[in-house]
């Protein structure tokens, strides 16, 4: 089974400390957001675990554990945009991002790393040549080290429009032709475009539509095919990632993106931060009574036959 770590927070940037402790203690914790008595235990070894998948703005604070890493293979999302500091106000250096992204794909491999540029926005300050402008300067940097870049334009989410509420949808037309432009870019430096739960309407202009996590792009980072269970069901219907199991828990993310649907608020986020125990086998807090500990359902979906 793949397991995820970063659909709801950053854990690489804010708690690499705390998942080298699981990793060492083989098992996490892991609150149902919807119902938080709902605990789901994880268990962390190689048998179950065929790929540990991470998204992150810096992944520099793994570094150090690597070690612990190295029986898993893994995937990595690493996230460079042209924001600054008003929009991603603790999002590292890019330049040192880039270089750390180089590290990565030198270590891990090219196929086991991924750059996004994402969530994509419009504004006086953001325009659309400032965004080409910017793709190219990093993609130029990353020849060599990526050979994908996963883009999508900001979705008006609650919890974004409550953090950014001058935000603006980006209209069709710019989203074509930054999707066109952006190919073309892409091609140059050797580095394909993708986009995610965003439908098909940039796949004529040369962009795979089919998702950011999906089998074939695990497959490729792992280097057999994959077995995926008849009735095993992604989170999302728009796309076709393979998610779910996911370990992170939302408002947690200290890099307090203006545009993130993951944090409800920056009171949230630090008190949630106050609560964390590296110790802990929860990301946040500890048990509590009333909590209800459940086994999930963990299989190797490895098939061997099929090596590539």
């Amino acid at each position: 089974m793949i397991l995820h770590t970063g659909n709801r927070t950053d854990i690489p940037a804010f708690y690499s400390r705390w998942f080298a402790e699981r990793l060492r203690d083989g098992f996490v914790l892991v609150r149902n957001p919807y119902d938080p008595s709902s605990v789901t235990r994880y268990e962390i070894n190689t048998d179950v675990v065929d790929l540990i998948a991470f998204c992150t703005k810096n992944p520099a604070p793994m570094f150090q554990y690597m070690d612990l890493l190295a029986p898993y293979k893994q995937y990595w999302h690493v996230t460079m945009t042209p924001y600054g500091k008003e929009i991603e106000p603790n999002a590292p250096d890019k330049a040192k991002v880039i270089n750390d992204f180089k590290w990565l794909s030198e270590t891990i491999g090219i196929n086991s790393v991924g750059w996004r540029y994402d969530p994509i926005f419009i504004d006086d300050n953001y325009t659309v040549s400032r965004h080409l402008e910017r793709f190219e300067e990093m993609a130029e940097q990353l020849r060599g080290y990526a050979d994908v870049c996963v883009i999508s334009f900001i979705d008006l989410y609650q919890k974004v429009l409550r953090n950014f509420p001058e935000v603006r949808r980006v209209s069709r037309d710019d989203r074509i032709y930054l999707g066109k432009e952006m190919v073309s870019i892409g091609k140059k430096y050797g580095i394909a475009v993708k986009t995610c739960a965003e439908g098909n309407e940039l796949a004529p202009f040369g962009v795979d539509c089919s998702g950011c996590m999906t089998a074939e792009v695990f497959e490729k980072a792992i280097g057999c095919r994959l077995q995926i269970p008849s009735g095993f069901k992604s989170s999302r219907s728009e796309c076709d990632c393979v998610l779910g199991n996911d370990i992170g828990q939302y408002d947690t993310c200290g890099h307090l993106c203006r545009y993130c649907y993951a944090n409800c608020s920056r009171e949230a986020v630090k008190r949630n931060m106050k609560l964390h125990d590296f110790r802990s086998p929860f990301l946040v807090g500890n048990s509590l009574p009333g909590d209800k500990i459940h086994q999930a359902r963990q299989e190797s979906w490895l098939d061997m036959q099929l090596s590539f």
